[in-house]
Parts: structure tokens; C-alpha cells; sequence
């Protein structure tokens, strides 16, 4: 099996991060433990799309929730009338470690608003860069972040 890459992408959030334009119909809302199970599904059908994998909901769950970098302030939840169509899950290391959009809503700018939401919170945070990884195939979502103002800062292996 030929060994994966990715590239650890880099914002500079002394620039200024342009005006977030929501689509129509979606709320924003943190991270709480009863939307695990909604939160999962949607990284599940993310990967499958993008590439990568998730643990199972109990493993992923715990995981996630005990991580020392854990703040659910900063795992933001987009809903439309059908339910969680977008998560944008990030560390407290000014890292965003998934951002992931539902296929139903793909297309109108809900992962460009998620991303840019969280350049604006690291911002007030005082954070001077935020990072994140995406794997050297998934060319939409190396679009999206290079469209973004992100910039690759180095290749390296996909851990096995």
C-alpha cells in the first residue's frame, strides 16, 4: 500500500478575516454531549467523502471529550431545519482538527463560513495562526482553505 501524505495548512490571523456570510437557514450552536451521536455520523459520512477515518462513537466520544485540549466552545455545530448538516471542531492550540459539511449543504458556503467563524474566535482569543491538517488528495477542501488565505507550511506521512 503506497504511503499517504498530508499537508499541515497555516492561516496568519494577524490578517483580517473577511465578513462571514451564513447560508440561509443554519444556526450555530456549540457542542454538547447528547449531539455526539449526530456529531459522528456526520464525521463518518465526512471521511468517506474526504478521506481518513473516525472510531466508533463510544471510543471517538470519550476521545474527544477527555482530550486535554477539549473545549466545547470551540467545536461549532451548524443545524439547518433537518438537523447538524456542518461541525467544525477545533483545539484549544488554535488547531482545527475536523471541519466537515453534510452533502445536503455542500456548495453554499457553509464550510467557508464555519472556517472563517473560527479564524474570527482564534482572533479574539489572541491566537497568532491557526492550523490544520488535510490529507494531499482532497483537492475541494485544499480549495476551500487556500481560498481561505491558508498556505501550506509542509508535507509529511499520514501517521498508519
Amino acid at each position: 500500500m503506497a504511503e499517504a501524505f498530508c499537508f499541515l495548512m497555516r492561516r496568519n490571523l494577524a490578517e483580517a478575516v473577511p465578513a462571514i456570510t451564513w447560508p440561509q437557514g443554519i444556526d450555530l450552536v456549540q457542542y454538547r454531549p447528547e449531539l455526539a451521536e449526530a456529531v459522528h455520523r456526520l464525521m463518518e459520512l465526512g471521511y468517506r467523502e474526504g478521506g481518513g477515518r473516525v472510531p466508533a462513537l463510544d471510543a471517538w466520544q470519550q476521545r474527544f471529550e477527555t482530550d486535554p485540549e477539549y473545549d466545547p466552545s470551540l467545536c461549532f455545530i451548524a443545524l439547518d431545519g433537518e438537523g447538524i448538516v456542518g461541525v467544525c471542531q477545533c483545539w484549544t492550540s488554535a488547531y482545527i482538527k475536523n471541519l466537515v459539511v453534510h452533502p445536503r449543504a455542500q456548495g453554499v458556503g457553509l464550510g467557508r463560513a464555519l472556517l472563517l467563524h473560527a479564524f474570527k474566535v482564534f482572533r479574539e482569543r489572541r491566537e497568532g495562526f491557526v492550523d490544520l491538517k488535510v490529507l494531499e488528495d482532497n483537492l475541494r477542501a485544499q480549495r476551500l482553505y487556500e481560498s481561505a488565505g491558508m498556505y501550506v507550511v509542509r508535507r509529511e506521512p499520514v501517521p498508519v
